[in-house]
């Protein structure tokens, strides 16, 4: 039992000096990190007491693990082996037959599921909600149009809107987003328009690159004006690129 606990701690800790490698090496990683670091000493310091130090405390704990759990698959691995070691060692202090107990685990089971169309729902009242970490793609399957409103802190986002219809008017998809690329993917005959705003990156349209710093910048397709269907993509971000793909 105790080599078993050392075997565990080992690579639990070898694992953890990887992910700390890949948050270094990712510049908004490390920047969150540091920054739920400082919170949590300075929470920890405080002599006095108050509703915001616990606030302090808790926010930077929420955006330390946050930082490192969008750092890379190892630290999920890290999570899992945890947990099946745990799990193992339970039912081995219990005196419970692993074997016996096989058909309860999930990834047993199998499942294939096709889509192949989407039917109207109703839109009014829909509450749903939008991941705020990590990389992301939308628009992966097909889906029911609707006005994209995107509110993002970091990590790459593709939004593909390849598998879905724009009605007839102006449609609009607005990201808000702090740090990372964004990579906007639009069917051939629809008219674009895109506002971007930026305190520093690089917005490629239309086989045109505009390098941004503190800066705005509102740009037309040439089909805009006489085209049926149009898109209205509104960005704003504080660091990183946007590029406009056309398929």
């Amino acid at each position: 039992m105790k080599h078993s606990w050392r075997v565990f701690i080992v690579i639990e800790l070898l694992m953890l000096l990887f992910v700390l490698y890949k948050v270094v090496n990712e510049t908004q990683a490390l920047i969150f990190l540091i920054f739920g670091i400082v919170n949590i000493i300075f929470a920890i310091k405080r002599k006095r007491k108050s509703s915001f130090s616990q606030f302090q405390l808790i926010m930077g704990v929420v955006i330390s693990l946050m930082s490192l759990l969008t750092s890379g698959p190892v630290i999920w691995f890290m999570l899992v082996f945890a947990i099946l070691f745990f799990g193992l060692v339970g039912v081995e202090t219990s005196g419970l037959s692993v074997l016996e107990h096989l058909d309860l685990v999930p990834w047993k089971d199998k499942q294939m599921i096709n889509v192949e169309t989407v039917e109207p729902a109703v839109k009014n009242g829909k509450k749903f909600k939008r991941q705020l970490f990590g990389n992301q793609r939308i628009g992966s399957s097909v889906f029911e149009w609707d006005d994209i409103n995107l509110l993002i802190i970091s990590g790459d986002t593709i939004i593909d809107l390849g598998n879905t219809i724009l009605p007839k008017e102006d449609n609009v998809v607005l990201i808000r987003k702090g740090f990372g690329r964004t990579r906007i993917i639009v069917p051939m005959g629809i008219g674009i328009m895109v506002e971007h705003t930026t305190l520093s990156g690089k917005l490629v349209f239309e086989e045109k690159s505009f390098n941004l710093k503190n800066e705005a910048i509102k740009i037309f397709s040439d089909d805009y004006d006489g085209n049926v269907r149009r898109i209205k993509l509104v960005t704003n971000t504080l660091l990183g690129d946007v590029e406009v793909v056309r398929i």
